[in-house]
């Protein structure tokens, strides 16, 4: 039985893309939230919570709206950055970045905000400034926050289905992602490709779930 491995790639590349994204601008993003002092900070924990609460399929359906050739923003994009976000790997990868905020921000906020205030005031004794403080003091105290980040980021989008299936569609090769891909068989009432696409994801999300409990280990947390 032939099985196409093109959906799983694909859903593994959107998954790298997101992770690596998100934890480029994550890492501040938290940092700024956990030190804030502004009364706008409930705002931004709530909206970064958001897309927790609020299903993905109504998540997809505002970003279709919003990026839709006959709206105002989707006519700007494409006509001034020849740039078309809906049914397109670019949008989903914008889309996912999106949904998969709460992933990576909860678990760094929640590792700056338990760090020790004598941290920062001790690396800002020794002249360091706050990137050097953040970088080189802080990150490192909270390496196990950015593990799981990471690691719930990655298997949250590698499985992700009504934000794709809205946005994206189901175009082979470019928004046709293992979990529509299983979608698809299960349609058509073939078990047994759907059977293979399932093991596939819940395996590969087993394995960071093994891989992050072994960074945690070394890392020396329980």
């Amino acid at each position: 039985m032939m099985i196409d491995l093109t959906p799983m790639i694909l859903s593994f590349k959107l998954a790298l893309l997101c992770t690596v994204i998100l934890t480029v601008i994550g890492i501040p993003v938290a940092y700024w939230l956990s030190s804030s002092q502004t009364y706008l900070k409930v705002f931004f924990r709530s909206a970064i919570m958001l897309p927790l609460v609020v299903p993905p399929s109504v998540l997809g359906f505002y970003l279709l709206v919003l990026w839709s050739p006959l709206s105002p923003m989707g006519r700007i994009l494409e006509q001034q950055f020849h740039l078309r976000l809906v049914f397109s790997f670019e949008g989903l990868v914008i889309a996912s970045v999106i949904a998969g905020i709460p992933f990576m921000l909860n678990p760094l906020i929640a590792g700056f905000e338990g760090l020790s205030p004598s941290l920062k005031e001790a690396s800002s004794t020794l002249g360091k400034n706050d990137l050097e403080t953040l970088l080189r003091v802080l990150l490192p105290s909270v390496r196990p926050s950015l593990f799981i980040g990471i690691v719930m980021t990655f298997i949250h989008t590698f499985g992700e289905f009504g934000l794709v299936l809205m946005l994206g569609g189901k175009i082979p090769g470019k928004t046709l992602t293992a979990s529509i891909a299983l979608y698809d068989h299960v349609e058509s009432l073939e078990y047994s490709q759907a059977h293979i696409y399932a093991a596939v994801i819940t395996f590969s999300a087993f394995l960071s779930l093994v891989f992050l409990f072994m960074l945690s280990k070394k890392s020396g947390v329980r």
